[in-house]
């Protein structure tokens, strides 16, 4: 069994240099880890040998397969090829390893995209680690010497002995090895793969980097960066920044300067000496065709219909795109679709991004975000710890759920959790935001027994019996909020996170970006806003209402508010659609702009309006400098 001996040999050698590196780190900031317990402490070890086993297993592949493939004629050459690549590897990861005491002392984060941007300037860089890291670069390179030749000369490792495991026992070998190694890339039995969000088990930044393997994380910020690149919005098309700035500042009513860019101090027309709670209820693929006050069905949402009767509703509002991360991002930080990649995903939107609970963190407030599904899902876990929410709940944090689909525990299940966790708040007199995100709606639509009453005429497991089951939980969840202390003291805000399936045959088609909310708090009187806004405008709405002056770059404004602009950007794939009033400027990656005028419910062409179509570059420009230049914060 010399092939398989071999593999879990080197497999061992790489966990090995891994545990080295995380146990130098552990040591080295160990005084930083006072908050959380001992026991705690040490499940890095734990956790980060899952990051490890990821890279590893990747490294492994190439190997496994030759070593099984090659016959024995080639033994010496093939062993010899092999034995390098696994030593190329080792001299990587070597380096990698001891690159992270430098970077994690100057950044206090393991090597992330900043690594992969230093790498692009190679003299500046080398002059730098010459003139700053001259000791750690030479230990570096006596490591790699020292640890290169010995794995080159030693016959610990000798891949040579595999060929002579007869032909057939290694191709036999061969399935299981792949599968192990498959598994081991993927680190997870559940629907997604592992990402660095599995690194994030603490409530401890510090013990959460020290768990994160650097040459994954490094590889997952060059595969973002790849994906993201500058050089993907310039297919939409060229502007000076000097003018993208000057044109949106004009199109959203928001004044720009150089230092603060869109940050600015915003008074509230609520004003009160006991600032209030904040909860955002976001619901998954709600169109506004499945609620009556923002033009849907009058039987479907009972209970949405019923608070929109008897408080703030927006029937016009429009979502920031199709996914569920643009619209997050929208609720939860008051942000515009970004070409490329949503924000939740992009390496450097991981920390000091603007969120709700970065504003209010000064004030006292304890933040949460609410899931009842997994959540490394769309990196929603980590980029909301990232970004100065206290905590995360998702599925593994439910005891003894009534119902588990999917996708996660029930929404009634999420109602409940929550509401549990804002008593506790309340009794302990602290202010709180929270985020909550509904799952109900999504395929295969799996819904608990005896809640509602099935729709007639359709599937149980179907769009509409979903939309009925999560208006159950909506009302589940006032129900038992409005008997709790906190309940006159908390602005709620019920919205999409963007529409159920979009299509249609218009280039963006619009009407399917329309989705419903409204907000509720003590002493607002009802009403409803038609006029034409954005996810951002229902938080600067929901902001307004907490009573206080408040500090925020959010890309939109609350309706009380005379700033308040009739704009909405929507995102269709990588196409945009830019609206202001009915009035629609269409531009897309290498294409023609178009313009547009938006009349029931579909897309007119019209006389072309050059400056709209500029106002929509400038703007989806300005996003992509705001997100590279670390400004919205």
């Amino acid at each position: 069994m010399s092939f398989l001996r071999e593999v879990i040999k080197t497999y061992i050698l790489f966990v090995g240099i891994f545990f080295i590196g995380r146990l130098g780190l552990y040591i080295l900031y160990f005084d930083r880890l006072s908050d959380i317990s001992f026991l705690e402490s040490l499940l890095t070890f734990v956790y980060g040998l899952r990051m490890d086993t990821i890279i590893v297993s990747y490294i492994l592949v190439i190997p496994t397969l030759l070593l099984a493939i090659s016959p024995m004629r080639i033994s010496v050459l093939m062993s010899r090829f092999i034995k390098f690549f696994v030593l190329f590897w080792l001299l990587i990861i070597i380096y990698m390893e001891n690159a992270t005491f430098p970077f994690f002392t100057q950044y206090d984060v393991r090597p992330n995209y900043l690594f992969v941007e230093y790498l692009e300037y190679p003299q500046e860089v080398f002059s730098l680690m010459i003139k700053e890291y001259k000791m750690a670069f030479l230990i570096a390179f006596i490591m790699m010497f020292i640890i290169g030749r010995v794995f080159w000369k030693s016959s610990f490792i000798d891949y040579n002995r595999v060929f002579f495991t007869s032909y057939f026992k290694r191709l036999v070998l061969l399935l299981p090895l792949l599968i192990v190694l498959f598994i081991g890339i993927r680190s997870s039995f559940g629907h997604r793969p592992a990402n660095v969000t599995d690194a994030l088990y603490s409530t401890n930044r510090v013990i959460n980097e020290i768990t994160k393997n650097s040459f994954h994380s490094v590889a997952n910020a060059y595969y973002s960066n790849k994906k993201n690149s500058s050089k993907l919005i310039e297919k939409y098309g060229k502007m000076e920044l000097k003018e993208t700035y000057a044109r949106t500042s004009k199109l959203l009513n928001i004044p720009y300067s150089d230092k603060q860019y869109f940050l600015r101090e915003v008074k509230s027309h609520f004003k009160t000496t006991k600032a209030k709670n904040l909860v955002i209820f976001i619901q998954e693929s709600m169109g506004s065709q499945f609620v009556e006050f923002s033009g849907g069905e009058k039987n479907l949402t009972p209970n949405m219909n019923r608070l929109g009767k008897e408080n703030l509703v927006f029937t016009n509002l429009f979502s920031n795109g199709t996914r569920s991360i643009r619209g997050l991002c929208g609720m939860s930080a008051g942000f515009l679709p970004i070409v490329g990649e949503g924000i939740l995903k992009r390496e450097k939107s991981q920390q000091d991004f603007f969120t709700i609970a970065s504003m209010l963190k000064p004030y006292g407030y304890k933040s949460s975000f609410i899931y009842g599904g997994e959540g490394r899902f769309d990196n929603m876990k980590g980029w909301y710890l990232g970004n100065g929410f206290d905590e995360v709940i998702e599925q593994k944090d439910y005891q003894n759920p009534s119902f588990v689909s999917t996708w996660g525990v029930s929404d009634e299940d999420l109602v409940i959790k929550a509401n549990e966790k804002f008593k506790t708040h309340s009794q302990k007199g602290e202010k709180f935001v929270s985020v909550m995100f509904s799952s109900s709606n999504h395929e295969p639509f799996e819904l608990p027994d005896g809640k509602i009453e099935w729709v007639p005429n359709v599937p149980k497991q179907s769009v509409k019996n979903a939309i009925k089951y999560a208006d159950f939980a909506i009302g589940k969840f006032f129900e038992l909020a409005s008997k709790e202390s906190y309940y006159k003291d908390t602005v709620f805000v019920v919205v999409a996170d963007h529409n159920v399936r979009v299509y249609g045959d218009d280039i963006v088609p619009v009407n399917m970006f329309h989705i419903p909310a409204l907000i509720v708090a003590d002493g607002l009187k009802a009403t409803q806003y038609d006029k034409l806004s954005t996810q951002p405008d229902v938080l600067a709405t929901a902001i307004d209402l907490l009573g206080m002056d408040l500090k925020y770059p959010i890309l939109g404004h609350s309706i009380f508010s005379n700033d308040k602009q009739e704009v909405s950007l929507m995102m269709f794939n990588d196409t945009y659609a830019l609206r202001v009033k009915d009035k629609v400027a269409v531009i897309g990656q290498n294409m023609k702009p178009q313009t547009f005028t938006y009349k029931d419910e579909k897309l007119h062409p019209t006389i072309e309006d050059k400056e709209l179509q500029k106002d929509a570059l400038a703007l989806i420009i300005v996003l992509n400098d705001l997100y590279n230049k670390k400004a919205y914060r």
